[in-house]
């Protein structure tokens, strides 16, 4: 990024390229910085690969590595425990800690939680995860059958303008 532009002028543009681009890679530690500013955050206990991914010097092997160990119960508590699963130092990867949060979950919850598939589910279906109604669950299929399966959850939100509450509580019951 250019240095010699303002702030707010930066700040819009990385807005413009994580709207426009959900898979855009951040570039530099003031990218990170602008980034952390506009809110983005990962959960490192659910983060998918194409999350990890979106963090400068991460491989796609680092991502896999780590989305494989959260599946398989290993708990993340801070960046000193993202560095021990890569094996790095932890100042390599300290740059990274404005975006990464280390939410806490009662395993119980996760564990009875049934995720749902909303390119194969059925409107009836749909309407067993909580907060989706009959209105919902009919514009989710409705959407699908027309422009075609939802790459991810943030094209989920996009095509059906859903709120970043409603994606928040819907999240943790849709895996694509």
């Amino acid at each position: 990024m250019n240095n010699w532009l303002p702030i707010n002028l930066k700040l819009q543009k990385l807005r413009a390229k994580l709207l426009n681009d959900p898979y855009y890679r951040l570039q530099s530690g003031e990218e990170i910085q602008m980034a952390a500013q506009l809110g983005m955050r990962i959960d490192a206990n659910q983060a998918s690969v194409d999350d990890w991914l979106c963090l400068p010097g991460l491989s796609i092997h680092q991502g896999r590595s780590l989305v494989e160990l959260s599946r398989s119960g290993v708990k993340f508590y801070c960046i000193e425990d993202i560095a021990a699963a890569l094996s790095v130092p932890v100042h390599r990867i300290e740059i990274l800690k404005p975006l990464l949060n280390f939410n806490y979950y009662d395993d119980e919850s996760l564990a009875n939680t049934t995720q749902v598939n909303p390119n194969t589910a059925t409107v009836e279906t749909l309407m067993n995860i909580p907060l989706m109604d009959l209105y919902l669950a009919e514009a989710v299929v409705r959407n699908r059958l027309t422009a075609g399966s939802y790459r991810n959850l943030v094209d989920f939100q996009q095509r059906l303008k859903l709120s970043g509450e409603a994606i928040a509580q819907l999240m943790y019951y849709l895996r694509f």
